[in-house]
C-alpha cells in the first residue's frame, strides 16, 4: 500500500507532465531538430524529475524542467557531433504540434511568417525569443535556463524583435 506522500508525489509529477510536456517537446525539438530525439530528451527530463525532492523544486520547477531539457538536448546534439539548423520544414512541422482553430487562420499565417523570418536569426536570439514568446518565460527564468545574464537575455530579445520588425512588411493601417 502506498503512503499518502507517495500519492501526492505521483500526482505532482502527473500534473507537471500534463502542464509542461508539450512545451518541453517543442523546445527540445527546436534544439535537436528531430521529434524522436526530442521525445527521448523530454522523457529523460521527467524521469529525472521523479528523482527530485518536490520541496526543493517548489518555486522554480519551470526553470528546472527547461534547464534539464536544454542540457539533455544539447548533450544529444554533441553526442551526434552535428549541429542541426532549423529548416523551414522543421519550423512548419513544429507549429503543427499544437494545431490552431480555423477561426485564427490569419494569426497563424502571420505567426508562420514570423517563424520563417526567425529561422534567419542567430541561434541564441532564436532560443531566447522562443523561450520568451512561445513558452512565456521571464528574463530571469530564461537566464537560469541558458546561463546568460538577464541583461544579455533582454538585449538578445530586443535585437531579435528589432530585426524581425525590419524584415516584416509594413502592416500598419492607413499607410500605402
Amino acid at each position: 500500500m502506498k503512503s499518502p506522500s507517495a500519492d501526492s508525489s505521483e500526482s505532482w509529477i502527473q500534473v507537471s507532465v500534463a502542464q509542461w510536456e508539450s512545451d518541453l517537446l517543442r523546445y527540445a525539438r527546436h534544439l535537436t531538430g528531430d521529434v524522436e530525439r526530442a521525445r527521448d530528451v523530454v522523457q529523460e527530463t521527467f524521469l529525472k524529475l521523479c528523482q527530485q525532492d518536490r520541496e526543493q523544486l517548489d518555486g522554480h520547477l519551470v526553470e528546472w524542467l527547461f534547464t534539464v531539457c536544454r542540457h539533455g538536448a544539447l548533450d544529444v546534439r554533441r553526442k551526434e557531433q552535428r549541429m542541426t539548423t532549423m529548416t523551414l520544414d522543421a519550423v512548419m512541422e513544429s507549429v503543427s504540434l499544437d494545431p490552431l482553430p480555423d477561426d485564427v487562420a490569419e494569426k497563424q499565417d502571420e505567426s508562420n511568417r514570423v517563424l520563417r523570418l526567425m529561422a534567419g536569426l542567430p541561434p541564441n536570439q532564436q532560443e531566447v525569443l522562443r523561450l520568451k514568446f512561445q513558452h512565456s518565460l521571464s528574463y530571469r527564468e530564461i537566464s537560469s535556463i541558458t546561463g546568460l545574464s538577464e541583461t544579455n537575455v533582454g538585449f538578445l530579445i530586443h535585437v531579435g524583435i528589432k530585426r524581425l520588425r525590419e524584415l516584416l512588411p509594413d502592416t500598419s493601417y492607413g499607410r500605402e
